[in-house]
Order: structure tokens, then sequence, then C-alpha cells
């Protein structure tokens, strides 16, 4: 049972140099249904997200457009990174954009101390820039380009050419903290997650850490550096302290003090920002490092990265317009092995969306609902005896609960889902079993009867509050039509089985209704 600590969760902030598409939904996703399941756990959750309005990247694209950088920001906001929210249903505490004068202010703040205890200097850098990742390339993060850019060193993630800059910049002194660094991975070995993420950033440190180009001359489209405003901060710099200014740092010591640490839940792309260059912050401002890093893999369309630059994006409204929120959630969570890359197609999504969302478990809702209207006249039946078969589907309730527990501790979000599935699949079994509707015809075994029908929705309403996480709009309606108490959202889910109700259902449409047409 959980002693109401803060659990406090982020997303990475997301330029807004484009419009989102279902790469950007699924980490939304994947951090909001840890916050539901901490939260509906009796813990302090929080969860953070927000956009990065910053750097040269979004200069360069609000020029393209004709429009000043914050304009351009202000639009995408509003017209797509907020409305993302509500079409896949994130609950989200806050929303931080790097604009935001609570941010620029107290990111100021930071970086003025890290200069006054001397953990800044001035000093010239040159090398290879790729301005879609807004970071300085070495030699092994380059490809030879092909096509119209053959000749060309690209960007091995963008496949863009990169562009040779010469500044004279502030450097953070992130060298230092090399071994302090190792010394974390080592004594807290669930920082990095998953294991071939930490092994690739343990590898990386190991190498040796240069310093850290934290500021940029050449465009004025960020925060002011405080003592040289001729200069912008880098804007990674500003980026990851999104974190902290967003629960109080350098203005109200109390919030920050009841949220800081947090987890962050990233790409596997931003896997280096996050686990080496953010704790070296923190170590030098002498602040806490994060809980944990947590590196998800990619979403792949025809092999590929999910991408606007190479053409993959797909936008999220594209699948909840036919399939529904609840089903892109399940579908992301379920269908991919969080932490590892994950192949997205239209065919795997409506196989998924029929045989376990429609047939699996909206199916098993509708044929237990349906049976108690028609056996009972709506109202729950009491049991007496209980044979062995209804006590097995109790122990499912309390094994499916535990399991899918401890895989939420570890985030491993699919084998959460899994574990209560086994818990959708036994009592679908069960029913086909122990045939309500063969004792139904039976007065002598209406003992019986009630008894399968009793055990059928105690069973139902541990489902709702398991997977209200997952699918928040299904699970309402269920724990509506079963008559539960409250919101099944603030049930306990580390008690799911112990859930009250009252003593009738109501009819139930169809949760996930049959879809007929061909997508894609």
């Amino acid at each position: 049972m959980s002693d109401g600590s803060s659990f406090y969760i982020t997303t990475p902030i997301f330029y807004v140099n484009d419009v989102p598409h279902i790469g950007h939904a699924y980490t939304e996703v994947a951090a909001d249904v840890l916050a539901r399941w901490h939260r509906q756990s009796g813990d302090d959750a929080w969860l953070l997200t927000g956009t990065d309005e910053h750097g040269q990247k979004i200069l360069r694209t609000a020029t393209a457009n004709g429009v000043t950088p914050k304009a351009w920001a202000d639009r995408l906001v509003e017209t797509a990174w907020k409305p993302l929210l509500k079409t896949v249903d994130i609950q989200n505490d806050d929303f931080i954009r790097t604009t935001d004068v609570r941010h620029e202010v107290n990111a100021q703040k930071f970086l003025q101390h890290l200069f006054d205890a001397g953990h800044i200097y001035t000093g010239e850098y040159e090398g290879y820039y790729c301005v879609g990742c807004e970071e300085y390339k070495q030699p092994s993060d380059l490809v030879d380009g092909t096509g119209e850019f053959e000749g060309q060193p690209v960007c091995a993630i963008h496949s863009k050419p990169v562009e040779l800059l010469h500044e004279k910049n502030y450097f953070f002194r992130m060298s230092t903290f090399t071994q302090q660094l190792l010394d974390l991975y080592e004594s807290n070995p669930n920082f990095v997650q998953p294991e071939s993420a930490r092994n690739e950033v343990i590898s990386f440190v190991k190498q040796g850490l240069s310093d850290l180009s934290i500021s940029r001359s050449s465009f004025d489209w960020g925060i002011k550096v405080p003592w040289d405003e001729s200069h912008v901060v880098y804007v990674w710099f500003d980026a990851l302290l999104n974190y902290i200014t967003a629960v109080g740092y350098g203005q109200d010591d109390e919030e920050f003090a009841r949220r800081w640490p947090a987890t962050h839940v990233v790409g596997k792309d931003i896997l280096r920002f996050h686990a080496v260059i953010w704790p070296a912050m923190l170590l030098a401002a002498g602040l806490p490092v994060p809980t944990q890093v947590f590196g998800h893999g990619w979403l792949l369309v025809g092999g590929e990265k999910m991408s606007k630059s190479k053409l993959t994006g797909i936008a999220p409204s594209q699948i909840t317009e036919t399939f529904g929120s609840d089903a892109f959630r399940y579908y992301f969570m379920r269908a991919i092995s969080f932490g590892q890359d994950g192949s997205f197609s239209w065919e795997d999504l409506s196989a998924r969306y029929q045989s376990e969302l429609a047939n699996g478990f909206g199916n098993l809702a509708s044929r237990v609902i349906a049976m108690v209207v028609r056996y009972c006249d709506g109202e729950i039946p009491t049991a007496g005896e209980f044979s062995q078969a209804d006590e097995l589907i109790r122990g499912t309730e309390r094994r499916a609960t535990a399991a899918a527990m401890g895989a939420v501790d570890r985030l491993a979000i699919h084998e959460a889902i899994a574990a209560v599935w086994e818990l959708v699949d036994e009592l679908n079994g069960y029913i086909t079993s122990q045939e309500p509707w063969a004792l139904a015809k039976d007065p002598a075994q209406r003992d019986r009867l009630d008894a399968v029908l009793f055990t059928a929705v105690r069973g139902l309403g541990t489902l709702a509050v398991l997977l209200s996480p997952v699918v928040p709009r299904a699970t309402a309606r269920l724990w509506t039509a079963l008559g539960g108490v409250g919101d099944v959202a603030d049930q306990r889910i580390d008690q799911a089985w112990e859930w009250t109700g009252g003593t009738h259902v109501s009819p139930l449409e169809a949760l996930f209704p049959r879809i007929e047409a061909t997508v894609g």
C-alpha cells in the first residue's frame, strides 16, 4: 500500500516547430498511464508536460512562415499541442512553456548560480551542429549523405546536413562530473532504465566527457545569459530546467521540496541529455538528481522512426477518429514492450481492437451486465456458497492486481496490462464453462446462478478499477453500469478487488463497437 509519497513524472517538452504525431502521443500516454496508476495507488502524483519554444530550429521555422518565434509558438501550442492532450485523454497537472516568465526568470537564477560557483567559463568552439537535434555532433554521430546531400556529412537521426559552426561561447565544466556520474550509475542501477539504455549511457560516459557549450551568440531567440545579454542560453540547457522551474525552483521552496525529484520518460534519442547532461547540471547546483530516467524505444512505420522530416508522421486524430482515444491508449501501451522499439501498423491496430477490446473485454462486460438484467431484473445477486471455480476467479483478481502493481513499479506498462488481461481471459472462460444461461432455465440451480453472476460482477468491477488508467472512458461507463460508488478513477488500484458498489446494474451499450470500415 502506498504511503502517499510524491510521484512526479514528466514527459519531454516538445519542439513547436511542427504539429505532433503519434510518437509524441505515445510518450504522453505512457506518462499519463503511470501518473493515473500512482494517483489511484494513493501517491501524491503530478504529471508535467509542455513545449520547448526557443532555439535556432524554432527561429528558422517561424521566419520561414513569416511570423515571430513567439507568435509561431503561441499558434502551435493552442492549435496543436494542447489539443493533442484532449485527443488522447491526458490528465496532466501542469503545462509549461519555456517562454513562460516563471521558467525564464528561474532558469536564469540557476545559470547565475552555476556561474557564481565557478562551473561556467568562456571559450571557443568549432564543430558540426545539427539544427534538427539542436546539438553539436561528434564524427561518430554523422553518416555520409546520399541523393541531394551526397558528399556532405549528415545527421544520422535527421538525414540532413549538419553545419560547421565556430563561436565564442560560455561552457559548463561537465567533464569534472564524469566520475560522479559513473558512481551514480553504479550505486543506483535503476537511475537509467531499461538496461540497454543504462549500458549505452555508461559506455558513453566512460569514454570521457567534454565540457558543454551552453550559449549561442549568432542569434537572439532564447533566454538571455544573465551576465552577458549578447548570448542566449543553449536550448537544451534551457529546456532541461523546465522540470524544476515548473515545480517551484527559485520561487516556491515548499512546492519544490514536495515534488522534486522526478521520473523522466523520454525517447531514447534524447537519453543522453537527460541521463548525462541533466544530472551533471543538478550535481553542480547541489540539487538532487532525478529519481529515474527511462528511455523508451521508437515507434517505427515501415521500419523507420516516426518523424515529420521523413514524412512518416501520423496524426493521433487519424486513429482516434475511427477507433477512439481508449483504443489508442490501449494499443500503444499493450502492443509495444515499453522501453523497446515497436512497429505500428493499421492492420495490427484493427486486429487487436476487434479481438482484445471488442470481443475480449467489451463483450465480457456486455454479456455479464445483460445477464444480470435478464435473469435478476438488474439486481446484483448475493452469493451463499462459492465453488472452486468461483474462488479461482477471486484469486486471479488478487494475483492480477499484485502482478500489475509490480510491473508498474518497473515502468513495464505492457506487462501490467498483460497481467490484467489474464483476468479478462479467465472471466470469459469462467462464463463459458459455468453456462449461466443454462443455470437460469433450472429453478433448482438458482443459488448457483446467483453465485456465478455475483462472481462475474465482482470480477468486472475489479477490471474497471485496474484498467481505469489505460482506458478511462470505457471503464467510467462500465463503472456506472455496475453501480460503482464514486468515480472509478478514485478507487484504490492496489486493492482493486475490494471495490464497492450499489445493489443494481444498469444497461450498458457496447464499450468498443465493432468497426467494419477499412482504415489506413
